[in-house]
């Protein structure tokens, strides 16, 4: 199976055909083709070969720059430390520590770094922690190589990613339904349309810029949706809106 991963990591086609996972990947595809500054990528997997293949899928990226790459947890947490990057590509199970702990750490300890888990593990426990941890995204290995460049992209510019296998077993699992019910009425319009932003994988700039308001205004309005739903991460909020909507609140 680990080589079944690694043929799909050096896969050049896309097999993302959910509705969903193509709402999430939309915006990084449009923004791929707009020059802008390079993001600062560090890997960290304890496979050499998986990083080796990830490092050369990323490479081709003219957006991405791979900085450094780890294969235990301490190793990921001192490269961090030391480089600061813009998103870190992290396995979940790592030979020292849980890649969930190296998330923790690295969120306490920089404000600046994104993570983005790169797994096999999809179970709902996993993936609840990695959440909660304050993972900005959570993709399976399943994923082919040019999907993993761009959802490297729109984490890395602010977005949210999760798979859609991921986002089906969690539907209904982050909240009670009464609870999250009764939070979702608390929402305005303006509200539901940010977050139905969030879920549609826009930045806070689309956002901004469909609502004809500024890019400060769509963040502090995130703040007070996160304190609505009980959540703390874009992704926790984007799965809130999913339930919304399939449930027709």
């Amino acid at each position: 199976m680990f080589f079944v991963h690694l043929d799909n990591l050096l896969k050049k086609g896309s097999t993302m055909n959910n509705p969903l996972e193509k709402s999430f990947m939309k915006s990084a595809n449009e923004n791929a083709s707009v020059p802008t500054i390079r993001f600062r990528i560090v890997i960290v997997d304890d496979h050499h070969v998986v990083r080796t293949g990830l490092r050369a899928v990323l490479s081709e990226s003219p957006r991405l720059e791979v900085v450094g790459e780890a294969g235990t947890a301490a190793e990921a947490v001192a490269i961090c430390a030391r480089l600061h990057p813009d998103v870190l590509l992290l396995d979940l199970h790592l030979p020292d520590r849980s890649g969930v702990e190296v998330c923790r750490e690295v969120k306490l300890s920089s404000c600046v770094t994104k993570v983005l888990f790169l797994t096999s593990y999809g179970d709902e426990a996993n993936v609840l922690a990695g959440l909660t941890a304050g993972a900005d995204g959570y993709l399976l290995k399943t994923i082919t190589g040019g999907d993993i460049a761009d959802a490297v992209l729109k984490v890395a510019a602010g977005g949210a990613v999760l798979d859609p296998l991921v986002t089906r077993h969690l539907l209904g699992r982050l909240t009670p339904c009464s609870t999250l019910e009764a939070r979702l009425k608390e929402l305005t319009a303006k509200d539901r349309r940010i977050l139905e932003g969030v879920a549609g994988g826009q930045l806070n700039k689309e956002i901004a810029s469909d609502l004809g308001v500024t890019e400060k205004t769509v963040r502090n309005q995130l703040t007070v949706i996160y304190e609505k739903l009980g959540v703390k991460t874009r992704a926790e909020a984007a799965i809130s809106y999913e339930r919304m909507r399939s449930a027709g609140s």
